[in-house]
């Protein structure tokens, strides 16, 4: 199986990557710097060097054929403007959408935020944050083309991973170590049944596998 992750260089990409590439799929990140690429080779993932903020459609759209499933993970980080928000957020997220529709890659994953909501009210950066994934995730969800699943995790830290998780359309608030949230990102990509879904990720009582496969229906 080939993935291509946008924002290759974040630190849920990096851990999601050596996941795919330990269990022996093909993975490709797309990063900004040129810089950045050992990280990625390290990792076990081809570097892809390629800027979503100016890059055309077409541009994307050619390093994503061929693949199986894209995973987006880009994010304009926390040191951020309200500008950025708009044109990482929220552009690359749909621009990466349209370049996986129009290369034929139905299995889409889009990392979000738990909060995320178009209608969010506000003038904080993180207001324009939350609306900024909302609407990135409202545009992937209009996507027949795709079959796009949008996950929502919560508090981020960087503890050890425990792989235990509470997955559902609503969770509530709580944090969530970036290893278990690339574990789930790792078994979404390969579980197309959960199309459609839009998921909450927190820590919780179940292993990563069944979690994804109680949301999945099996």
């Amino acid at each position: 199986m080939r993935t291509v992750i946008a924002g290759g260089h974040g630190q849920i990409a990096l851990r999601l990557e050596r996941l795919l590439a330990a269990r022996g799929d093909e993975v490709a990140g797309i990063i900004r710097k040129a810089e950045q690429a050992d990280d990625l080779r390290a990792a076990g993932a081809e570097p892809v060097v390629l800027d979503l903020e100016s890059a055309s459609v077409d541009e994307v759209a050619e390093r994503l054929r061929g693949a199986d499933a894209a995973v987006f993970a880009a994010g304009a980080g926390p040191g951020s403007g309200a500008a950025r928000k708009d044109t990482v957020d929220k552009a690359a997220a749909v621009l990466f959408a349209d370049a996986a529709v129009q290369a034929g890659v139905r299995r889409f994953v889009i990392v979000s935020s738990m909060g995320a909501d178009p209608r969010h009210q506000g003038d904080e950066i993180f207001d324009v944050y939350l609306r900024a994934k909302g609407e990135a995730d409202a545009y992937v969800s209009g996507l027949d083309a795709l079959d796009w699943t949008i996950l929502r995790p919560g508090q981020l830290t960087d503890d050890a991973g425990t792989g235990l998780v509470r997955l559902e359309a609503h969770t509530g608030r709580g944090p969530i170590p970036r290893d278990d949230v690339a574990a789930v990102l790792a078994e979404l990509v390969d579980t197309p049944a959960t199309a459609g879904l839009t998921l909450e990720l927190i820590s919780g009582p179940a292993p990563v596998s069944v979690a994804v496969k109680s949301v999945a229906g099996n």
